[in-house]
């Protein structure tokens, strides 16, 4: 037909000047689809890069785009209360590539200890979509100390998890029907991976298992990826995970709005992570300032937990060598001779202080504007929280990261992450305790040995560079519990210093023993 079509064309029948403009008319088809064509592609072109430039946004944190909408971003500490309507969520194409098998992860502890088992599912989210494998929705462990019954879709976004990964990396709520019945024959192999590993380790010797068995589940809560020295796209993908993609559910972000809103309205605030619970100290083995009556329980419960390996503790050596929280009278002391003013609020993003009224009394008198949680909220609002510690712990979380100044008093997993997420949102001020110092000035003040004003001095000086300045973060090779946690100082996510700013080098490390 269209052979005929031509030959009719060329017959004198149709006449030049009918030939010329059926001929100016094809030009003009053709010049229509050409056209559309361009604008097609165009439009394609300009889908991608709004993609892209979503995630890129999303992995380089609120000082660049600073226009895009976000619940918790620094422009919330203005005092305005205006409640603001939840931006369009832009989904991103689905990634398609060969699934190599499944990889499940068990996490224990409460939201402290849980936040760090977080990073854990940030690591293994990197380490699925290197591995080309698909990732189960990570099961939260509701037997430990904390006795917690939330499931991780209790505490995070699960769709939005699911979804705003779906370019990098398959993950499901759970294994498909087919492959659950192999899990439940017991089909599947059951490890604890070493920890600190290299992306290398699960290429060379977890890939391999999950090929042959299908089914890997992972269950150690500390087997952490290597915090340097690992591929950037591994490393920027960590951080997605962690600023982008686990989002608490709207429930737990809407109160803990509230309780900003709050605040706010009070003027500035310091979030103070006062580590004083008892099975902070329990595990520690602190013990200073506890009469005799409180050591004996405390040491008690320590020897009444396996998993708590370190049982013969110095209380007196270790805090010598900064490895205690800080009491609340030594925190008093230290919040005032950094001239905190005695008249702002102070919210106290902790469980319940070991001690209780007694212990906090020092605390009080310097700063009576002392307030928590419970004291913000009415009881029906906190209500559904109830015997669910780390959605509790939740709210801590999110207004922590909203504070003019944040103090943790012991450098613990919840105090490490959120330095570093503190540090994403625009290194805003985080106050990082020097503890061996201070107890030492704290010791010579009180036996008279220093003035105030020596004393408040030889503090000020210790933390100029304390504050969660941009800083090289920390590599002692071999030994990775004694560097810089990656996630308290992310750099390679961190947005780019200006060129008139140095970046300090660290000269201390932010490592301790935490719970």
């Amino acid at each position: 037909m269209k052979k005929w079509n031509t030959m009719a064309l060329k017959s004198p029948a149709f006449g030049k000047g009918r030939l010329e403009k059926l001929r100016g008319s094809g030009m003009v088809s053709r010049s229509r689809v050409k056209l559309w064509m361009i604008r097609a592609a165009t439009s394609v072109l300009l889908l991608t890069c709004f993609v892209q430039l979503t995630a890129m946004s999303e992995t380089w944190g609120p000082r660049v785009l600073k226009g895009w909408p976000s619940c918790f971003l620094q422009e919330s500490a203005a005092v305005s209360v205006d409640v603001r309507e939840d931006p369009v969520r832009v989904i991103p194409p689905k990634r398609v590539y060969k699934n190599n098998g499944y990889l499940m992860v068990s996490c224990n502890g409460g939201l402290n200890q849980m936040r760090a088992a977080v990073h854990l599912i940030c690591d293994m989210v990197a380490i699925a979509r290197h591995l080309n494998v698909t990732l189960i929705v990570p099961e939260l462990d509701k037997t430990s100390f904390w006795n917690d019954p939330s499931e991780f879709e209790q505490i995070f976004d699960v769709d939005h998890f699911i979804t705003s990964l779906r370019d990098e990396v398959r993950i499901l709520k759970e294994l498909p029907s087919r492959v659950k019945k192999r899990v439940e024959l017991g089909m599947y192999y059951n490890m604890a991976p070493i920890s600190w590993s290299d992306i290398s380790y699960y290429q060379n010797q977890i890939l391999p298992l999950i090929q042959k068995y299908k089914v890997v589940l992972l269950n150690r809560t500390d087997a952490r990826l290597a915090n340097n020295d690992q591929p950037m796209e591994v490393q920027r993908l960590r951080c997605r995970v962690n600023f982008s993609a686990l989002k608490f559910t709207p429930q737990i972000e809407e109160l803990g709005r509230k309780v900003i809103q709050i605040l706010r309205k009070n003027g500035p605030f310091v979030v103070l992570h006062l580590r004083y619970e008892m099975d902070m100290l329990a595990f520690s083995g602190c013990t200073h300032g506890c009469n005799k009556d409180e050591v004996e329980e405390l040491t008690k419960m320590r020897y009444a937990y396996p998993w708590w390996k370190e049982k013969v503790i110095d209380s007196d050596m270790k805090r010598k060598e900064g490895l205690c929280p800080l009491t609340p009278e030594e925190t008093a002391l230290t919040l005032r001779a950094l001239d905190i003013d005695p008249s702002i609020q102070i919210y106290i993003a902790a469980g319940e202080i070991y001690g209780g009224e007694r212990r906090l009394r020092n605390l009080t008198a310097s700063y009576p504007n002392l307030v928590r949680k419970e004291t913000l909220l009415a009881p029906s609002d906190l209500g559904f929280f109830q015997n669910h510690s780390s959605q509790m712990a939740a709210l801590d979380y999110l207004v922590s990261l909203e504070s003019d100044i944040f103090v943790p008093t012991y450098d613990g997993n919840m105090a490490k992450v959120v330095e570093g997420h503190r540090r994403f949102l625009g290194f805003k001020k985080t106050i990082l305790l020097d503890r061996r110092l201070l107890v030492n000035s704290i010791d010579k003040y009180r036996s008279g040995l220093l003035s105030w004003d020596d004393f408040s001095t030889e503090v000020k000086q210790t933390h100029a560079d304390r504050m969660g300045n941009p800083v090289k973060r920390l590599s002692i090779p071999d030994r990775p519990k004694e560097e810089d946690y990656f996630y308290a100082n992310p750099e390679e996510c961190l947005q780019p210093l200006d060129e008139d700013e140095e970046l300090l080098p660290n000269s201390y490390s932010s490592s301790s023993s935490s719970i």
